[in-house]
């Protein structure tokens, strides 16, 4: 099975946290910075684990910009 990527625009000072959220659920995600100073980063995501983190995605979401990009 082939990974999903996915690519969002967030608050640039999020993305150390979003790294941590990711991390903490081990095996759903890998974040990686595009664009440190655009706040664009790619989520590496498990084929299986997908729901997971797009329910992750949608939490952060409520509490700041999460953007598809």
């Amino acid at each position: 099975m082939q990974s999903i990527i996915r690519e969002y625009r967030v608050d640039k000072a999020k993305i150390g946290f979003i790294r941590f959220i990711f991390e903490a659920h081990e095996g759903v995600a890998l974040v990686t910075t595009l664009d440190p100073k655009a706040g664009h980063i790619k989520l590496t995501i498990a084929p299986d684990r997908l729901e997971t983190a797009l329910r992750i995605v949608a939490d952060l979401n409520k509490d700041f910009q999460f953007n598809a990009y």
